[in-house]
């Protein structure tokens, strides 16, 4: 167990946790696995003891734990039951709470039968499905926890930006670490850019190998575990080759944000003889692959993107694009080489989007497309994502397709070299790092 005084701050997630404190939904923290969900739950736990809630009216529960192992719904209702003080509010913490069949009947009736406030976690979106909604009639709001941001990078490994006067009088930007050694941004963004946000990587230091073995952990553990076992515990049989899936992973990792349709993943892995087409007597079915690319978007392994279209204001259904969880997952089984890296930027963009709240979509305006449209209730972005704005080419490529989108919202091209204008008609060019740090 980690004590409280060791947990670093989430406050993006946890002040939306404290904002539906004491409301009747369930509070459901979904994310993949080891993203920091539990440590949530901690976070939350502390909250509470900080502001008067007695220890004996929390119970904490993690499914993980052998003291749980193959518990039933039924035993599970009674331990609660049992652990309920009369007369007095509680809180319950549940952690991977899908490993117990039938979890859902046991935490509705906690709704009903207890003043109680619930929290639970769950690695699996499937645990969000139509069945979970049936039990809890609507009654949850979902909490979705994703690997560190750059900020949370900074803040987890004790850098500290500083701003300091440049030479001809513009603002320069230091990061500063516990001992006082100055380091360049560039330097620990590609540091992030190379490990990734995965919490766990702040414990074992910045490290190649130990990295790597945390990383390969969290793989096995998704693959196995969250998918392969859960299709067993389901009784499905179609995701079932351990071969097939690790193939779909690396094909999809290695494709982060290129336009792709599922129907033309089995083509393109008997073509780069990824897949023995004799052996498997022809190529997966479109079908089969859709389930397997579903099982890994359950697992929050991969985020699936539409397109819309601008002008006609509609979501296309061809060629959607993926993108993966954590960059360093990506590395972990790519190989660490500078490989693709504008489809990298793209993916960190991609999450620090969803992070900040918005709805995110590929753009089409005519035969060009725009990299995200980043949509909330009261605002809407346009964004296009480069390496450099230096050469006089990529401009015109990355602001003919902003250029030509016939309304006033705000559009930015983020890139690692702005170059020297910081506009071009009303389009903002700016730093991806400065704008990864703005709050």
């Amino acid at each position: 167990m980690i004590d409280t005084h060791e947990l670093k701050k989430r406050d993006l997630y946890l002040n939306k946790l404290i904002a539906f404190q004491d409301t009747e939904p369930v509070k459901v923290i979904t994310g993949i696995r080891r993203c920091g969900k539990s440590s949530l739950l901690k976070l939350m736990a502390a909250h509470l003891k900080e502001n008067g809630i007695a220890d004996e009216q929390i119970l904490e529960m993690n499914f993980e734990s052998y003291d749980f192992r193959n518990m039933s719904s039924d035993e599970f209702y009674a331990y609660v039951k049992q652990h309920i003080i009369p007369n007095k509010r509680m809180y319950l913490f549940f952690d991977e709470v899908q490993r117990i069949p039938g979890w859902e009947n046991a935490v509705n009736s906690f709704r009903v039968d207890f003043n109680c406030d619930i929290y639970v976690t769950g690695s699996n979106a499937y645990m969000l499905s139509s069945e979970y909604a049936t039990y809890l009639s609507g009654r949850c709001v979902e909490i979705k926890v994703l690997p560190l941001s750059f900020t949370e990078f900074l803040n987890f490994f004790g850098f500290e930006i500083k701003e300091s006067k440049s030479a001809l009088g513009g603002i320069r930007k230091q990061i500063f670490d516990k001992n006082g050694d100055i380091y360049e941004m560039n330097d620990v963004f590609n540091a992030y850019m190379r490990f990734g946000g995965m919490p766990g990587i702040a414990d074992v230091g910045l490290d190649q190998e130990k990295s790597l073995v945390l990383l390969e952990g969290i793989y096995s553990t998704v693959i196995m575990r969250d998918i392969l076992e859960r299709e067993n515990r389901r009784g499905q049989k179609q995701i079932s080759d351990p071969i097939l899936l690790k193939k779909i992973v690396m094909f999809l990792a290695d494709n982060i944000g290129s336009n792709i349709s599922v129907s033309s993943i089995g083509n393109t892995l008997v073509n780069e003889g990824l897949l023995e087409d004799g052996r498997r007597k022809g190529t997966p079915s479109a079908h089969t692959v859709q389930a397997y690319v579903n099982a890994l978007l359950e697992s929050y392994f991969f985020y699936e993107i539409k397109r819309f279209d601008i002008k006609g204001k509609e979501y296309l259904r061809t060629l959607g694009k993926y993108y993966i969880v954590d960059i360093g997952l990506r590395n972990y089984l790519l190989g660490f080489r500078d490989r693709d890296s504008g489809h990298a930027l793209e993916n960190v963009v991609f999450f620090e989007l969803l992070r900040r709240g918005y709805d995110v979509s590929i753009g089409k305006v005519d035969n060009l497309e725009v990299d995200f449209i980043a949509v909330k209730p009261d605002n809407k972005i346009y964004i296009q994502v480069t390496e450099s704005m230096t050469s006089e080419d990529v401009r015109q490529r990355e602001l003919k397709p902003l250029q030509k989108i016939p309304d006033n919202y705000e559009k930015i091209v983020l890139s690692m070299n702005t170059g020297m204008e910081t506009s071009y008609e009303g389009i903002k060019s700016t730093n991806l790092i400065d704008w990864l740090i703005m709050n």
